[in-house]
């Protein structure tokens, strides 16, 4: 046991002599560690003197860094902004030189370079340009003179007026620019129109190409154009204006087309030069004073036509008519710009407007002033006149249609003017849609020619009552009247409006009606002569109807009174009888063919049964004698046929 007691204490001394060295080791380092943060701490502050120290220094050095690199690039960005203004001399030579020197695009090239340089230079505001700056505004204010002089001068080299009536006749297309003129004209107006070319030259701040262009073709325009607004003046103003205008006699026509022509080839022209957003002010300008002349020439011709209201009328019309189809074509070629044609119409149409109730009212005065109507019943030359104009109205349906609109239906009965609810469009040019020649316009002009045709037979009828005392007359005259009338009618553009109408045929049936009711009533007479009075209860029974009558039996059953009554009737009948086909036969050579075959049928329709009927019962009381029984039914029926 001992010997493990001695092993076991030996190791129990070895540990604790390594615990003790280990416990040495243990208090060394820990004052090894204590030193060591104590050296740490020590050098922390240290470098925190150092850093402050040195921080702002590092700082300073870095931002100076940074500043001389921006000046280096600065200074590399005033080379760049300097050099633009380092080519002045090279571009004022081609500027002094001029276009025609050194050649358009040369000279072009050179303005976009100087245009391009002044734009740099002035984005960048720099005081070491303003000079640089003055000297290019100087060059660029004199190449753009120097280029609208040679625009001007290209345009002037087409400035001589032409004959539109060589182009109308032959139907040629107006002359415009060739491709090649109006490719340079177009390249010179970019730059002269540019903004910056426009900010050199102050005294414009308009497109000084547009302007040119306008002043180079406007009296082109106005020159090609003023022959044939003389014309038109001189063809429209006729010796006798008491004959209704006819159509086409005025150069209106041409006129209007020459407009059309040039306007459209001023617009052609005007399309290839300018941007779009130019063209309406370019042909609005170049425009002006050939329109302002056009509307002078209405101006006069308006005012010739109010002298004479109901013959020139139709002239109005027809201006109206072509003027308006001819600014229709020229606004749907221009867009939205619409030139001043409306303005120049106003006038015209107030007077086109005014016209048609004064035309009813001239039929009213005409015929109250006729002092004798023919004494043969023939139609008066005043309705032949009527129906002319009526005629020619048929030849303005477009301007009828518009100006019958506005006017309102049934309101050109009234002279004194239109409902006031129905406006006048004269401050416009009509709607296309107004304009157009449908049912409507088509229907406003039938019942404007019923009316006009209602109000002369109305106002003849009532004179004829005055002046014409014989009623056979009287009947023939409205007959004759009626069938004119239909004639016309039938054989014109009326046929196109009134054919159709069953308003209008039936107003006619009913005049006609009664031409030939007032001539039969010269026929009552002889008629009424021809009824005789009978009594059913003296001769036994009637015969049967379709029965033979014997004349002599009819004959011998009368009184001597009632003999004698129907010997009266005989001859009361051949004396009228023949005292009215006395007076037919004398009228008959002023009686329209159509007028002498109704008249006459009608004569016989009613006198012949009624003769056959009479004769039948008591032509025995004559005993063939011939004394009071004239005509038998065979020479009764040739009579009346000859009145056929």
């Amino acid at each position: 046991m001992a010997p493990v007691a001695r092993l076991r204490n030996a190791a129990h001394a070895e540990e604790k002599a390594e615990v003790e060295v280990l416990t040495a080791d243990a208090a060394k380092y820990g004052e090894l560690a204590r030193k060591l943060r104590a050296l740490q701490t020590s050098l922390e502050g240290g470098g925190r003197t150092v850093r402050d120290a040195i921080g702002p220094v590092h700082s300073n050095t870095r931002e100076h860094q940074i500043m001389i690199h921006n000046i280096d690039k600065l200074d590399v960005h005033i080379d760049k902004l300097l050099e633009p203004g380092q080519d002045k001399s090279r571009e004022e030579r081609i500027i002094r030189a001029g276009p025609s020197k050194v050649g358009l695009n040369e000279y072009m090239a050179s303005l976009k370079r100087l245009e391009r340089a002044l734009s740099q230079m002035t984005s960048t505001n720099l005081r070491a340009n303003q000079q640089a700056i003055g000297d290019y505004n100087e060059l660029l204010s004199e190449g753009s003179n120097r280029l609208q002089d040679l625009f001007r001068s290209a345009l002037l080299e087409n400035d001589r007026p032409i004959e539109p009536l060589h182009y109308i006749t032959k139907q040629l297309p107006f002359p415009v620019f060739p491709p090649d003129k109006t490719s340079h004209l177009g390249a010179m107006d970019k730059f002269v129109s540019s903004p910056s070319a426009r900010a050199a030259n102050f005294s414009h701040r308009e497109s000084p190409s547009v302007r040119i262009y306008s002043d180079c073709r406007s009296p082109y325009l106005v020159n090609s154009l003023q022959s044939l607004s003389l014309a038109t003046i001189t063809t429209s103003k006729v010796k006798n204006t008491d004959v209704p205008y006819r159509q086409g006699t005025s150069a209106i026509g041409e006129y209007a087309s020459a407009m059309e022509g040039l306007f459209l080839a001023e617009l052609q022209n005007i399309s290839a030069i300018f941007p779009r957003e130019d063209w309406g002010t370019a042909i609005e300008i170049t425009s002006r004073k050939s329109l302002a002349d056009f509307a002078k020439t209405i101006r006069e011709l308006n005012m010739y036509i109010k002298q004479k209201t109901t013959s020139m009328c139709f002239l109005a019309f027809e201006i109206v008519e072509v003027v308006t189809s001819v600014a229709h074509r020229i606004h749907a070629a221009t867009g939205d710009t619409k030139l001043p044609f409306a303005e120049s119409l106003k006038p015209l149409r107030e007077t086109a407007r005014s016209s048609l109730p004064e035309l009813l009212e001239d039929q009213r005065r005409r015929i109250a002033a006729i002092p004798t109507f023919p004494i043969d019943g023939s139609s008066l030359p005043f309705t032949t006149e009527t129906m002319t104009r009526l005629q020619n109205l048929t030849a303005y349906p477009k301007c009828l249609s518009s100006v019958l609109t506005s006017l309102g239906d049934g309101n050109w009965k009234h002279a004194s003017g239109p409902n006031p609810t129905h406006t006048d469009s004269s401050a416009s040019l009509p709607s296309l849609k107004s304009f157009d020649v449908g049912a409507d316009g088509t229907q406003l002009l039938t019942h404007y020619i019923i009316d006009s045709l209602d109000a002369h037979l109305t106002a003849l009828e009532s004179r004829a009552r005055i002046l014409m005392k014989n009623k056979a007359v009287h009947g023939v005259f409205i007959s004759n009247t009626i069938a004119l009338i239909d004639r016309m009618i039938r054989s014109s553009d009326l046929a196109s409006y009134l054919g159709n109408s069953s308003s209008a045929q039936s107003k006619l049936d009913t005049w006609r009606k009664k031409g030939t009711s007032t001539y039969m009533d010269a026929w009552r007479e002889p008629s009424s002569a021809l009824f005789d009075v009978q009594y059913t209860n003296r001769s036994g029974p009637r015969p049967q109807s379709g029965a033979s009558i014997n004349s002599t039996d009819v004959v011998k059953s009368l009184g001597s009174k009632d003999k004698d009554a129907i010997k009266e009737k005989f001859k009361l009948f051949n004396s009228s009888f023949d005292e009215c086909v006395r007076r037919h036969r004398e009228l008959m050579p002023g009686m329209e063919r159509e007028v002498k075959s109704a008249l006459g049928r009608e004569v016989g329709n009613m006198v012949e049964p009624l003769y056959a009927r009479f004769w039948d019962r008591y032509e025995a009381v004559d005993r063939g004698r011939g004394k009071y029984v004239k005509y038998d039914k065979g020479a009764l029926a040739a009579v009346l046929a000859s009145l056929e």
